[in-house]
């Protein structure tokens, strides 16, 4: 299918912030969204549970730009393929639910790459909850690197700085080198109590990785305040993901570096020692700022004009 100016398009992004969609019909561009959880099931995405939610607002962005269907849909999922057990059931549940022509699934990782860099080669590091980069040309070179989530990597992510924090906290507790008094101050008040916090860690009904990564801005703060124990775990992750980021450039593949997630909110704290970590990996390494998020990427990739190639587990394409 050829995305012409008179076809209907729209981009979903799925992530830790909930459902996400933007839709382009003629000229003009409707956006709506769902902030609540993504739905979970041990080990995965509820994929049952999470289609209605974005049926809804596919039918919401219908109503609000006056179209009837969308010829292609673009779905950019977290943890795609290692979350969602069977990529094909989310088709057939979104095309049971309402008329769309093509839809493509694509890992988070890319639609974060395509947004960042508006469909150009290069390499993107993703970093929210988890990290992850992919360095791409979308045609013949992938190289991914990370994304191995928080038990066995995610290094730099909103996961590994929350846990970070919370561990420094608790040498603090514990009169041991290397605590923090600050961070447990505000782990305290985060948590009503160590107690508390180990329930929630270790029995309660919060994703783990998630909860982490909740304490994350407040390991932010406290590095903003001045404590160094803080400051000390900032710099050590955005020196994980510059080298991440780095490990991702295949030979071949353009120089060009970009970032995405929400973890970059923090800007300094993150972006300075990731910058100087891709750099001294990469010395001729041309860092760009992002141009879009993934949801601006997910729709750049409904609206491609060509061909995209079924590239699991980047790109799963369902024509209609």
């Amino acid at each position: 299918m050829s995305a012409g100016p008179g076809t209907a398009l729209a981009g979903v992004d799925v992530g830790g912030g909930g459902v996400r969609v933007a839709a382009r019909c003629g000229g003009s561009e409707v956006r709506a969204e769902d902030t609540a959880a993504v739905p979970r099931v041990r080990g995965g995405i509820d994929v049952p549970r999470l289609v209605p939610r974005i049926l809804d607002l596919l039918r919401e962005a219908t109503h609000r730009s006056g179209t009837e269907r969308f010829d292609r849909v673009a779905v950019g999922l977290t943890g795609l393929p290692d979350l969602v057990e069977d990529p094909e059931e989310l088709v057939r549940l979104l095309r049971s639910g309402f008329p769309v022509g093509d839809v493509l699934l694509a890992a988070d990782a890319l639609t974060t790459h395509a947004g960042a860099l508006g469909g150009r080669p290069g390499v993107v590091v993703a970093a929210g909850t988890g990290s992850v980069a992919l360095g791409t040309d979308l045609h013949r070179l992938w190289r991914r690197t990370d994304g191995w989530g928080y038990l066995l990597g995610d290094r730099g992510s909103g996961a590994w700085i929350g846990q970070e924090g919370l561990r420094r906290a608790l040498l603090a507790l514990d009169g041991l080198p290397g605590g923090s008094a600050a961070l447990l101050a505000r782990a305290e008040r985060s948590f009503g109590g160590v107690r508390e916090l180990e329930v929630r860690v270790y029995r309660g009904e919060d994703a783990t990785s998630s909860l982490l990564a909740s304490f994350s801005p407040e390991v932010a703060e406290a590095a903003r305040e001045g404590d160094a124990v803080a400051r000390r775990i900032w710099r050590e992750a955005g020196t994980h993901l510059g080298e991440t980021a780095a490990a991702a450039a295949s030979p071949g593949l353009e120089r060009t570096f970009s970032w995405g997630g929400r973890l970059f909110d923090a800007g300094a704290l993150v972006s300075d020692p990731f910058r100087a970590a891709v750099l001294r990996r990469v010395p001729d390494a041309r860092l760009v700022d992002p141009a879009g998020d993934a949801l601006d990427g997910a729709l750049a990739l409904a609206a491609a004009e060509g061909p995209l190639a079924h590239r699991p587990p980047y790109l799963f394409r369902h024509d209609a």
